[in-house]
C-alpha cells in the first residue's frame, strides 16, 4: 500500500479531530450544528467504547446525568442524554427513577447512539503522523484504514487547518509489576481489563487489589461480593495514608468550574505543580457511597461471628514482585510510615494503578520542532486548550484531557467536558459561537481576577469554505 503522494491539498477541512473518545464526541457534536465548520473525527477502534472493562455492574458515573456531552453549553442540542431517552422512549422510566447519577453502563450507551448518528466520525481509521504544510498553511494528515480484524486496508491522507488531539489515556503500571503483566500466562492485569477476567479472578484462591481510588473500591467490592463468606481471600492494598473518601462538598466540588480552571492557570508553574500533586482526593478519593457499600458487606459478613478473611491495608507500596513455584505472585511491600518491608503470596493481581495520557510522540514528531515546552520539558498550553507553537505555524492544535499541568483537577472530568468543547469552537472561530457563563462558582479563588471569558476574541476568523457555506 501506498501513500497518496504530497501535492495541493484540495480544500482542507477546518477541523480534524484524532480520537473519538467522550471529549472529542462532544466536540463533535457541539460542531454539528456549525454548518460553516468542516470537520472530521478519526478513531482508531471500530467503534465507540467507553472503558468496557470497567462496566461493572451498579456503578455510576461520578458527575450528574446533566454533565452529558452537550447540555452544559447547549441544553437544546439534539445530542443531549434527555433526547437520548427520549428517542428509546425510556425518559418516563427515567423520570421516576429520580436518579442524578447514571450507570456507568447507561452512559456508554448514550455516548454509542450519539456516534452512530452523528455524521463526520471515522471509526477504524488509525492516524500515523502529523506534518505542518508551510507551503499551503495546512496539517497533513496520515492515516490507515484498518479491516474488521483492525489490520491495514489502505492509507490515506487528509488537510485541515486546525487539530484537535482526543487520544485519551493508557493503563498506567507500575515498573516493579510490568514483567509479569506482559506475561499473557501470569493473572497480573490492569484494571482496564477487570471484567474480561473477571471469572478467572473469582476463580482464584487468593487475589490482590492495588490501588485506593474509587476503581480499585469498586473492583474490591466486586470481588468481596461474590466470594463464599469467611473464604474471601482478599488483599486490598493502597499508597495513601487511607481509603479516603473524595471531596463531595458543594464549595469542594467549585474546583470543577471553569472559574476555577481560569484561576489555575494563571498561575505560575510551580504553584501549578504543587497544587495538582496536593489536590489528589478531589479526583482520587472514594465515592462515600461506595466506601459505605465496601464497610456494610464486610460487617455483613461478622453477623455469625468470626471476620471475613479480608485484608485492607492502605500507606504500602509494591517494592518488588515476581513469580514463584508455578502459579505464585510474591509481592514485596513497604510500609511507608513504619518502614517495614513483608511479602504476599497471592494468585492474582488487579492493578487499579490509574492512567497516564497517552504519548504523541509517534502522531506529532514531525511538529515536535514546533512545540514550545515548559520548563519540565511539558507542552506549554493556553487558556483555550490550544498548544503553544512557533509562530510560522499558523495552524492550531487543540488538546483535551492532556492538560492537567496547566488547567488542573477539571482535565479529566466529565462535567468539563461541554465547557472545554465549545472553549475550543469559540477560540477556533473567532467568536462567541457558544455563550459560556461569565461565573459559575460562588467561590472567589484568588485576589486578582482572570478574564472571565475565554479568549476567543483573540483568534482570527476562520478561511470561508469554497462551496459558500
Amino acid at each position: 500500500m501506498n501513500r497518496p503522494p504530497h501535492h495541493e491539498p484540495r480544500t482542507p477541512h477546518d477541523l480534524v479531530g484524532i480520537g473519538i473518545g467522550p471529549f472529542n464526541l462532544s466536540l463533535a457534536a457541539l460542531a454539528h450544528p456549525l454548518t460553516d465548520l468542516d470537520t472530521a473525527f478519526y478513531e482508531q477502534h471500530p467503534r465507540f467504547d467507553w472503558h468496557p472493562g470497567l462496566l461493572i455492574d451498579g456503578t455510576t458515573v461520578q458527575v450528574p446525568f446533566l454533565a452529558d456531552l452537550v447540555t452544559l453549553a447547549d441544553p437544546t442540542s439534539p445530542w443531549t442524554f434527555l433526547r437520548y431517552l427520549t428517542a428509546h422512549d425510556r425518559l418516563f422510566p427515567f423520570y421516576f427513577t429520580e436518579r442524578f447519577h447514571i450507570h456507568r453502563a447507561e452512559y456508554d450507551a448514550y455516548c454509542r447512539w450519539v456516534a452512530e448518528h452523528l455524521p463526520g466520525l471515522h471509526f477504524s481509521h488509525q492516524i500515523d503522523a502529523v506534518r505542518w504544510n508551510a507551503e499551503h498553511e495546512v496539517f497533513e494528515v496520515d492515516f490507515t484504514q484498518l479491516d474488521t480484524d483492525g489490520e491495514a486496508e489502505a492509507l490515506g491522507r487528509t488537510h485541515t487547518r486546525n487539530i484537535v488531539l482526543g487520544v485519551g489515556t493508557t493503563p498506567h503500571i507500575p515498573s516493579p509489576l510490568k514483567p509479569l503483566a506482559d506475561d499473557p500466562g501470569i493473572p497480573v492485569l490492569h484494571a482496564a481489563d477487570y471484567l474480561h477476567h473477571r471469572d478467572t479472578l473469582l476463580a482464584a484462591e487468593h487475589v490482590t487489589v492495588v490501588g485506593s481510588g474509587q476503581t480499585g473500591a469498586e473492583i474490591f467490592l466486586d470481588l468481596l461480593r461474590h466470594r463464599p463468606a469467611g473464604r474471601e481471600r482478599l488483599h486490598w492494598l493502597g499508597r495513601t495514608e487511607a481509603f479516603a473518601p473524595m471531596e463531595y462538598s458543594k464549595l469542594g466540588l467549585e474546583h470543577f468550574t471553569p472559574d476555577y480552571t481560569r484561576y489555575f492557570h494563571a498561575l505560575a508553574e510551580p504553584d501549578r505543580d504543587q497544587l495538582a500533586a496536593a489536590q489528589w482526593q478531589l479526583h482520587k478519593g472514594i465515592d462515600a457511597g461506595t466506601i459505605a457499600a465496601i464497610h456494610d458487606e464486610l460487617y455483613r459478613r461478622t453477623l455469625h461471628g468470626g471476620w471475613p478473611d479480608a485484608t485492607l491495608t492502605p500507606g504500602v507500596h509494591v517494592r518488588t514482585a515476581g513469580r514463584i513455584a508455578t502459579a505464585k505472585i510474591e509481592l514485596h511491600l513497604e510500609h511507608t510510615r513504619q518502614n517495614t518491608r513483608t511479602p504476599l503470596t497471592t494468585d492474582a493481581v488487579v492493578l487499579a494503578t490509574g492512567y497516564r495520557p497517552r504519548p504523541l510522540d509517534r502522531i506529532l514528531a514531525a511538529i515536535d520542532p514546533y512545540l514550545r515546552r515548559d520548563s519540565a520539558g511539558r507542552p506549554r498550553i493556553d487558556e483555550d486548550h490550544r498548544l503553544d507553537l512557533d509562530p510560522c505555524v499558523t495552524g492550531r492544535i487543540y488538546v483535551q484531557n492532556t492538560d492537567l499541568h496547566t488547567h488542573g483537577v477539571g482535565t479529566p472530568d466529565l462535567g468539563l467536558t461541554a465547557w472545554r468543547s465549545a472553549t475550543i469552537l469559540n477560540s477556533l472561530t473567532g467568536k462567541e459561537t457558544y455563550r459560556l457563563p461569565h461565573r459559575t462558582a460562588f467561590t472567589t479563588f484568588g485576589l486578582q481576577q482572570p478574564s472571565r471569558i475565554p479568549s476567543a476574541r483573540h483568534a482570527p476568523s476562520l478561511t470561508p469554505l469554497a462551496d459558500g457555506r
